[in-house]
């Protein structure tokens, strides 16, 4: 299996270095250059090794996780306390702290519903934010009291 896995990166090796000395050059305008067939095959390959890499690690991380039970009640709990933060800053978001006329006045169309989306991510990130330094300043705090 692993050398098969060699062969193959060696062919896209070899597949990529012949694709780059094909793509179009500097002055080539950037509207013929997005048309290049190069481009778009490297693109795709790019997006293949991507998906790969991709997959492989979620299986693995999936196999191990369930491989052994303590880590999957860790991994639920963890995944269970996020959840609970999103809930909270859903919750604590209003949606309402904007004038919505004056969004549209500019230009930007805007709903409540976006508003409260945003106002829920910035929360999520507030409350995480909070919570790394708290786990911080507490495992500091431990260690300072234990010696």
């Amino acid at each position: 299996m692993n050398k098969i896995i060699k062969i193959v990166l060696i062919v896209l090796g070899l597949l990529s270095a012949i694709l780059w000395y094909q793509l179009p050059g500097r002055d080539v305008p950037a509207s013929e250059a997005v048309n290049s067939g190069a481009m778009n095959f490297m693109f795709i390959i790019t997006y293949l090794l991507l998906a790969i890499a991709v997959a492989v690690s979620l299986i693995f991380t999936l196999k191990n996780l369930f491989a052994n039970p303590k880590s999957l009640k860790k991994t639920l709990m963890v995944i269970g306390g996020f959840l609970l933060v999103v809930v909270i800053s859903y919750v604590l978001a209003d949606g309402t702290d904007i004038n919505l006329d004056e969004m549209a006045n500019r230009g930007i169309a805007t709903s409540e519903s976006t508003v409260k989306r945003i106002g829920t991510g910035l929360n999520v990130f507030f409350l995480l934010v909070i919570i790394a330094v708290g786990s911080m300043l507490y495992g500091g705090f431990k260690k300072m009291t234990n010696k």
